[in-house]
């Protein structure tokens, strides 16, 4: 496919997204006094139509594997990331509600963050540094209880294909703290969506949910550790060949900051 029709197809998808979220925020204030469920469903709309562009017009497919996975209990899904693909694909494809954790500075964008600030996500300030995750798991023990489910990217930004992010031990402590399983999440979205890349690829992502991951008797850093080993494994079987070097392997979590959020 050329340059030009993957520039033109990419455009078109951006122009879309735009027009959908200028139309949708207005929406959902409009559902902001129905029950959580009801507002979160409608919010999910926006998500199902951007993936379904990103599919129509980009030739962005996708699959599962391991979806049987996914207890039917409170979790902490701790998953790659490589690019804004799995943010809006995850939300409305998993059994329950999301809770994302983000910084707070995603609710001053107009129209998408205005969307965001109706739902119960958990906005920090990392500037606040220790006081920052004590607010993660006050709100998370809240959201748990509630039924939801906490998302948590480890690598705390978007890895560029074939790269590991340096993982912290936010997601780990916080379910240490609550005691809740974690389920470690790979996908090779990256490859079809590139961290700070304009242009969409067609191609097919996939998706691979673990077996959940009990935190009982581990410290922060262990979890991290098994985590960081499963979703990295496992990226060199979903990725395309050649992507994944064999010298990027899992670190020592000697590095790892358990402190970070």
């Amino acid at each position: 496919m050329s340059n030009f029709i993957l520039f033109l197809r990419s455009l078109v998808f951006l122009l879309l997204m735009v027009v959908a979220t200028l139309i949708w925020a207005p929406i959902c204030f409009l559902f902001a006094p129905f029950p959580y469920n009801q507002r979160y469903h409608v919010t999910s709309f926006w998500n199902r139509f951007v993936i379904w562009c990103a599919k129509t017009i980009c030739g962005i497919r996708y699959q599962f594997k391991g979806y049987e996975n996914l207890p039917d209990a409170p979790v902490i899904l701790l998953s790659k990331h490589q690019s804004a693909w799995e943010t809006i694909f995850l939300l409305y494809t998993m059994p329950r509600p999301l809770v994302y954790v983000f910084k707070k500075e995603l609710l001053y964008l107009p129209f998408f963050g205005w969307g965001l600030a109706l739902l119960r996500m958990i906005p920090i300030d990392r500037s606040k540094g220790k006081d920052a995750f004590a607010q993660v798991v006050e709100h998370g023990r809240r959201r748990l209880a509630d039924g939801q489910w906490i998302i948590m990217f480890p690598e705390g930004t978007r890895s560029y294909v074939g790269k590991k992010g340096k993982y912290k031990a936010g997601g780990p402590k916080l379910a240490v703290e609550t005691n809740t399983l974690v389920v470690p999440i790979a996908l090779n979205a990256g490859e079809c969506w590139p961290k700070n890349s304009f242009i969409k690829k067609p191609g097919l992502v996939t998706v691979s949910i673990g077996k959940p991951i009990s935190p009982a008797g581990k410290t922060p850093v262990q979890l991290l550790q098994e985590v960081e080993n499963w979703i990295e494994s496992e990226m060199r079987v979903i990725s395309s060949p050649g992507i994944y070097s064999t010298d990027n392997v899992p670190e020592s979590l000697e590095a790892a900051t358990p402190d970070s959020a």
